[in-house]
């Protein structure tokens, strides 16, 4: 991760340009990606950089500050603890842990995401969380896409974070994977309320996954301010 990081900022520097220049995608601080990549060295560089720097562009074009950020790269495979939970205050990891994804994403690896109604599978971008609640899978927690077309449908899906039997490590020993939700980022429920309480109630949570179509054309990622003004007035963030 530090060798990463010394290459881009020599690259920088090769080019002419200062360390808030190779940040400025999104506006994210270099010292807290620093802090948090630190924190979690095996956390792709890319997913904690779109994460911090979309983030970070929401909050700059009016959305509120939080104090949790949670990360899922769907780049790896359903049997690694892919979900990142940091403190942004204290600039540190709270917990690191499994999460499943959709039936329709893929097998031990996502692949396909979608944003539709009945497609089974799971969304990238930028979410905001927002109320707890009781039901079909107990304690759970619901949340707002902020991504046109890409998870502003995850509220009417159902899309939320939930406990579920079937992501723990002896069922992956049987089949070679964790078990799959309907399109929901489901945890052990050992867990369960750990991850709720940490990120209910307008915190933010970051799906990645290298679709180069995404990449280059969320609002977030590539920060544009008028269309992000647009989003954030509809969802009252």
């Amino acid at each position: 991760m530090l060798t990463f990081l010394r290459r881009l900022l020599l690259t920088a520097a090769a080019l002419g340009l200062g360390t808030s220049q190779v940040f400025a995608a999104g506006t994210a601080s270099p010292v807290l990606y620093n802090s948090l990549a630190h924190a979690a060295p095996e956390l792709n560089p890319q997913a904690l950089k779109g994460a911090l720097n979309a983030m970070q562009c929401a909050i700059n074009n009016g959305a509120k500050q939080s104090r949790h950020l949670a990360i899922i790269d769907y780049s790896q495979p359903s049997t690694e603890r892919r979900l990142w939970i940091f403190d942004l205050t204290q600039k540190k990891l709270i917990l690191r842990d499994l999460v499943a994804h959709g039936s329709k994403s893929g097998d031990n690896f996502a692949t396909r995401f979608s944003n539709r109604e009945g497609s089974f599978q799971s969304s990238l971008g930028l979410f905001r969380t927002q109320e707890s609640y009781e039901g079909t899978h107990g304690y759970s927690l619901r949340m707002d896409g902020l991504e046109p077309g890409v998870n502003d449908m995850a509220r009417d899906r159902a899309i939320v974070i939930h406990a579920a039997d079937y992501v723990n490590l002896f069922w992956s020993k049987r089949t070679g994977r964790l078990g799959r939700s309907q399109g929901c980022p489901a945890v052990r429920p050992q867990v369960a309320r750990r991850v709720i309480d940490s990120l209910k109630d307008g915190q933010y949570m970051f799906s990645w996954y290298p679709d180069q179509h995404w990449l280059k054309s969320s609002p977030y990622l590539n920060c544009q301010p008028q269309q992000i003004a647009s989003i954030l007035s509809t969802h009252g963030s």
